[in-house]
């Protein structure tokens, strides 16, 4: 087992990225792409270092990527022809094995995949290394089963079995992959528990360069979340803490939880949808604080918003343990409750916080690290 790659403080620049390993035959693999997202984001870092790579997905909505990934040929399956799939990709989840098994991928130097669900399961040409740079192992089958399914019991006695063969199918296809590489320690042990393989851990790239500090501290008038609106990023704590202490919180981010969610709200808290890279850039250097209520497996938001220098409240486990410092860049609450979430913001509130310690914590995660550490594992995967 190789320990983690160490973060660098090293510019964020492609250029560190070795140029004989840009020249090879590589294919990447992802999940789907309906969204620019944490995962998306890491995508498009390597569609800068693989300028030719064609890339295999389950769907492709250009509207809603970055040209960066758009630009590349982009291969999807015949789910992309379904009526409606765009809004109700996630109810099809029990065909993606089936789908993704149709792939026929052709011969090539390494298949890279990154992958959270099902692109760890396709299937390389013979004689091609997968490399697959994994977010999490299928946390609908594997983690989170209360938070997407206990709230409905009849749907979760539903679904128990499917979830059962689940397992079976993602730690078998696990198999498949020559090497794995993890986003963070929390992962690297979630892909021994429940595949048995070990892994190299590369933390995924912050864009420090982009995220800067405003020219003055901003309005500090508001509190913000930047996440996807699904059950397991636990926005609902932040929404009854804040609707109950009446301080302003802004929600940027869609998903299938916004209605229930803004049912529930006061009116001071506003749900901004999405919104484009330089207003959620202008919302991090204006925001009091940034909040991070769910269990994640590394979260880059935090980063992105240290890299501004605002400090980040966040729930004490999974990858935010590797990425935010308590009490130095931000303040843990150790309870996914409400009352914990407010005790932690009332504490982060009146604390005297250094935005430069805190964006020189967050410059150890820039994309130059992340780069040389994938450069590494994938020598390591084609020897």
């Amino acid at each position: 087992m190789t320990p983690p790659v160490p973060p660098s403080s090293a510019t964020t620049d492609a250029g560190v990225f070795p140029s004989d390993l840009s020249r090879r035959s590589i294919l990447l693999g992802h999940d789907w792409l309906t969204g620019m997202r944490g995962g998306e984001r890491v995508l498009e870092t390597l569609c800068g270092v693989f300028p030719n790579a064609p890339i295999h997905t389950l769907l492709h909505y250009p509207d809603v990527i970055s040209s960066a990934i758009n630009q590349h040929p982009i291969h999807t399956s015949w789910l992309q022809k379904i009526p409606g799939m765009r809004r109700h990709y996630r109810s099809f989840l029990p065909v993606f094995p089936f789908v993704v098994g149709q792939f026929r991928l052709p011969p090539a130097d390494l298949l890279l995949t990154s992958s959270h669900c099902v692109a760890k399961s396709l299937r390389p040409a013979h004689g091609t290394p997968h490399l697959c740079y994994c977010f999490t192992p299928m946390r609908y089958a594997w983690t989170f089963f209360e938070e997407y399914f206990g709230s409905k019991p009849l749907r979760a006695l539903a679904v128990r079995p499917l979830l059962a063969w689940l397992r079976h199918w993602d730690r078998a296809t696990a198999q498949r992959v020559t090497r794995f590489v993890a986003i963070s320690r929390h992962v690297q042990d979630r892909i021994r528990q429940f595949y048995g393989r070990e892994s190299d851990v590369v933390y995924p790239p912050v864009d420090t360069d982009r995220c800067t500090p405003g020219s003055t501290a901003g309005t500090r008038d508001f509190d913000l979340i930047v996440s996807a609106l699904v059950p397991y990023k636990r926005i609902e704590l932040a929404v009854s803490a804040y609707s109950k202490s009446g301080f302003p919180l802004r929600i940027v981010g869609v998903g299938s939880e916004r209605a229930r969610l803004e049912s529930r709200a006061g009116p001071n808290v506003r749900f901004l949808d999405w919104q484009p890279d330089d207003r959620v850039l202008d919302l991090y250097r204006n925001c009091r604080l940034l909040v991070f209520p769910g269990e994640e497996d590394f979260g880059i938001v935090p980063l992105e918003a240290q890299a501004c220098g605002k400090p980040v409240v966040a729930f004490g486990r999974g990858g935010a343990l590797e990425t935010v410092r308590d009490t130095i860049t931000g303040r843990f609450f150790t309870e996914p409750t409400e009352p914990a979430l407010r005790d932690a913001v009332e504490q982060a509130a009146t604390q005297s916080w250094d935005p430069a310690v805190i964006r020189t914590h967050a410059r150890q995660f820039g994309t130059a690290s992340f780069l040389r550490g994938m450069a590494d594992c994938i020598r390591r995967c084609l020897a």
